[in-house]
């Protein structure tokens, strides 16, 4: 049976522990073995965090310790999938670089705030996304600094929200993106700044179906 790692915490206006119950619940209802955590603890064994096949982490912004940080990469690198969403994944830990360069994005700026509608465009037809529609959203819209590296499946468009970013005209800002480190598998989705934004509709089947396609196989 494969094994998953949910580990949350950090600022609590993301939700994260409701965020987490519902990544937990989704892959139990698929067949995986969770494990739920509400500390970074549960990176400090290098050896044990290898042996997930999948690490999902719903933490925005706090601190990780540089031996944990590289214990997960380190397990992804060897074949253990990475998954997530929002600021639980590309607003974490924002002074390691490492965790950066693994998750591949960060979170810079949400013009206008939380409230803003907003399209998504599917852009690939990639098994994250395959047959699934463009929808409306109102959440927060995440404008993010991306690694070139990424696979991008999902995109939503600036500017919606007037700001000093809006002088550079029209920007396709990535939603949904995949990508490699190591042999292992990367996901992301900038949508769940709370969980009533993922846990129905066209967001949910994208971060259920992109936890089961990063899972090491």
């Amino acid at each position: 049976m494969a094994r998953a790692l949910v580990t949350w915490g950090g600022w609590d206006g993301h939700q994260p522990e409701l965020v987490a119950g519902l990544f937990a619940g989704w892959l139990r209802e698929a067949g995986v073995e969770v494990d739920l955590f509400d500390t970074l603890a549960c990176f400090d064994d290098a050896a044990r965090v290898a042996g997930y096949d999948l690490i999902v982490p719903v933490w925005t912004m706090s601190e990780i310790a540089d031996a944990q940080a590289l214990n997960v990469c380190a397990a992804v690198a060897a074949g253990t999938g990475l998954a997530g969403c929002h600021g639980g994944i590309c607003d974490a830990f924002r002074a390691n670089v490492d965790w950066q360069f693994l998750t591949g994005a960060q979170w810079v700026a949400h013009p206008g705030n939380d409230g803003v509608d907003y399209g998504v465009r599917v852009t690939s037809a990639h098994e994250v996304v395959a047959g699934l529609p463009n929808f409306v959203v109102k959440t927060e819209q995440y404008y993010l600094h991306v690694d070139p590296a990424v696979q991008v499946h999902a995109v939503c468009d600036f500017p919606v929200v007037e700001g000093p970013h809006a002088v550079n005209g029209p920007v396709a800002m990535p939603v949904v993106f995949t990508k490699g480190y190591g042999k292992g598998r990367v996901y992301y989705n900038a949508l769940g700044h709370q969980a009533n934004v993922i846990d129905h509709g066209v967001p949910e089947q994208m971060l259920r179906r992109g936890m089961l396609w990063a899972m090491r196989t």
